[in-house]
C-alpha cells in the first residue's frame, strides 16, 4: 500500500484508511510547526525558520496523502449535485406551468 495513491473511487474514498491518519496527524503536527515557527520567525531565530520550513513541508507532505481522496468525493459530490439541480429545475419548470 503506497502512502501516496493517486486513484480513488469514490466508495474507497469513503473509507477510513491509514491515509485519513496521516493526514490529521500531519496536519496537527504542521499547526504545531507553523505556528512555533512564525514566533520564532518574528524574533529573527534561526530556529523559527527551521520549523516553520517543518511546517511547511509536513503541509505539502499531507496534501500530496488526502488530496486524491478529497478530488474523488468532490467528483462524486458535483455528480450528484448537477442530477440533483436538474430532477429540480423539471420539477420547479413542470410547477410553473401548471400555476398559469
Amino acid at each position: 500500500m503506497s502512502l501516496f495513491r493517486k486513484q480513488w473511487t469514490a466508495i474507497e474514498a469513503e473509507e477510513w484508511t491509514p491515509h485519513d491518519l496521516w493526514a490529521a496527524v500531519l496536519s496537527a503536527v504542521a499547526y504545531l510547526l507553523i505556528a512555533v515557527g512564525v514566533a520564532g520567525v518574528l524574533l529573527l531565530q534561526v530556529w523559527g525558520f527551521v520549523t516553520l520550513a517543518g511546517g511547511i513541508a509536513c503541509t505539502v507532505v499531507m496534501l500530496r496523502i488526502i488530496d486524491p481522496k478529497l478530488r474523488a468525493i468532490s467528483t462524486e459530490f458535483e455528480t450528484k449535485e448537477a442530477h440533483y439541480l436538474e430532477r429540480l429545475n423539471r420539477v420547479t419548470r413542470w410547477e410553473s406551468n401548471d400555476e398559469r
